[in-house]
């Protein structure tokens, strides 16, 4: 039950690496960027199933998996946030994995947590926080992926700027072009983990 270190084997990251390339991604990001501004405005029955966290100054969103998708898709997508999280100023502080056994059910959590780069600091000696620390989570049931939770939790701390908020940051990740016909082919060669 304690958290241990989050490893990917050589192969496992060439299979991401390639995944990247091909740009897989694009299949899930504009469509679950979209489901995140009809959950806003209380639309549902639109596309992906995603809910909103908004929770003691924290504000994110859990992406629900949907089988059209593919576990070895969904954790992509997982590892791929964090990646283009880093691209915003952000260290990838760690990354770690836990199991527990519930008396039902086994639950799996895969956890990256990254934190702003330190040395971004402005003229008045305040530094750059952008989001505030954030969070991308696995979450599987029996070895079957459920939901990524995806958060920032703002610094409030007058040595800090203020924080961005968490529209623009999944702005930034996920409002990205359709995915053309050679990308939504590509999505069974990742299906699989």
């Amino acid at each position: 039950m304690a958290w241990r270190p989050l490893m990917r084997t050589p192969a496992q990251r060439r299979r991401h690496t390639q995944w990247v390339a091909e740009q897989v991604y694009l299949n899930w990001l504009g469509p679950y960027f979209k489901a995140y501004h009809f959950k806003k405005t209380n639309v549902t029955g639109q596309g992906f199933r995603v809910q909103l966290l908004r929770e003691s100054g924290r504000q994110g969103l859990l992406l629900f998996y949907d089988p059209s998708i593919g576990p070895g898709n969904f954790q992509h997508l997982f590892d791929f946030i964090a990646e283009q999280t880093q691209e915003l100023g952000y260290n990838l502080s760690t990354s770690d994995q836990r199991t527990a056994e519930h008396p039902r059910y086994r639950e799996t959590i895969y956890k990256h947590f990254l934190k702003p780069k330190p040395k971004t600091c402005t003229a008045t000696g305040r530094c750059q926080q952008h989001y505030g620390n954030v969070t991308v989570d696995l979450v599987c049931i029996n070895n079957q992926p459920g939901f990524i939770r995806f958060f920032s939790n703002p610094f409030d701390d007058s040595i800090f700027t203020p924080a961005h908020s968490f529209d623009e940051l999944l702005g930034k990740i996920f409002n990205q072009p359709p995915a053309d016909e050679f990308i939504q082919n590509r999505i069974k060669a990742y299906y699989k983990k």
